[in-house]
């Protein structure tokens, strides 16, 4: 699958087929996610993927709207060190998890972490050092779905010159 495929129809997937994900295409998602684009080249984050189905459950039931998370092959924690532009480059590397995974026919849902009361506590269980921020987890799998909701067409959001 091609990047403009991935990038236009990967939806968000909340229900998976109880597979687990081969390890190198783990490690080709988190590739890809170290390649996002940073601010000022300084490349903060971190990632643990935590395939451990106690642990999964234990974030699943931290969260306010990742309870999906327990029943996911994977899940990817995304950290990053504290610096000017931590969430921005958290979240573009979050994007690069998430294209990937479409393009390797995995499902995936972004659940927030950054300023969410849950998030110190899911870093000090994954053993995140201190100065570290919980961007995102980001739940993988194989799809059990196909959801198909629609996104709000090109003409109502493309403006030219002016708003």
């Amino acid at each position: 699958m091609d990047a403009i495929e991935a990038i236009k129809t990967r939806r968000s997937v909340r229900v998976f087929q109880p597979k687990p994900i081969p390890k190198e295409i783990l490690e080709d998602l988190i590739d890809c996610a170290r390649l996002a684009p940073t601010a000022r080249g300084v490349e903060p984050w971190e990632f643990i993927v935590v395939t451990d189905p106690d642990t999964r459950k234990w974030i699943a039931a931290k969260t306010y709207f990742g309870p999906f998370i327990a029943d996911a092959a994977a899940c990817v924690a995304v950290l990053c060190r504290e610096t000017k532009y931590y969430l921005e480059d958290g979240c573009a590397a979050t994007e690069n998890i998430l294209i990937a995974a479409r393009a390797h026919g995995l499902g995936s849902c972004w659940v927030a972490g950054d300023k969410k009361p849950y998030a110190p506590e899911i870093c000090q269980k994954l053993g995140a050092p201190p100065g570290y921020r919980l961007i995102s987890l980001v739940a993988l799998g194989y799809p059990a779905e196909n959801p198909q909701k629609a996104k709000r067409p090109l003409s109502q959001v493309l403006h030219w010159e002016r708003f």
